[in-house]
């Protein structure tokens, strides 16, 4: 209550004081360091299985659940996996620890990948069309560590 009575006895000392809130946020603001998008490198590998006519839950059966199987045990500093199945297509997306090399993770992914891609029937298809395909990706601009 005291500051309302403040106010009341000296007008002019707040509006001075707004006055110069006002003028020093003009020189504040530009020297505040603010990163409303920082640089975020977070070593992610995303792998994309086509599987033409297969429907959702037969994609998590047949190819996502055991892709996650040997990517969890034969690739190293794996945080986490998410993947998404839906009609011919499965989408697997391997989060790894900051710390990791992503050219070894890369490599040890293809290599565990193509390994299952053996294991999947082949359907005979006429020249020029893809049944069945591996497409991989993961950034490579970390520094290695």
């Amino acid at each position: 209550m005291w500051i309302v009575r403040l106010a009341l006895a000296r007008p002019y000392t707040f509006i001075v004081m707004a006055l110069v809130i006002v003028l020093l946020t003009f020189v504040v603001v530009p020297r505040t360091p603010t990163d409303i998008f920082p640089d975020i490198n977070i070593p992610v590998i995303a792998l994309v299985w086509n599987y033409a006519g297969l429907q959702p839950q037969e994609m998590e059966q047949r190819i996502t659940t055991g892709v996650e199987r040997g990517i969890t045990t034969l690739v190293n500093d794996v945080e986490h996996i998410e993947s998404q199945s839906l009609n011919g297509i499965a989408i697997i997306k391997i989060f790894f620890q900051p710390s990791v090399n992503i050219q070894t993770a890369l490599a040890q992914t293809t290599a565990i990948s193509q390994t299952f891609l053996r294991s999947l029937p082949r359907v005979p298809l006429p020249a020029g069309h893809d049944l069945l395909g591996f497409h991989g990706s993961g950034s490579s601009d970390w520094p290695d560590q």
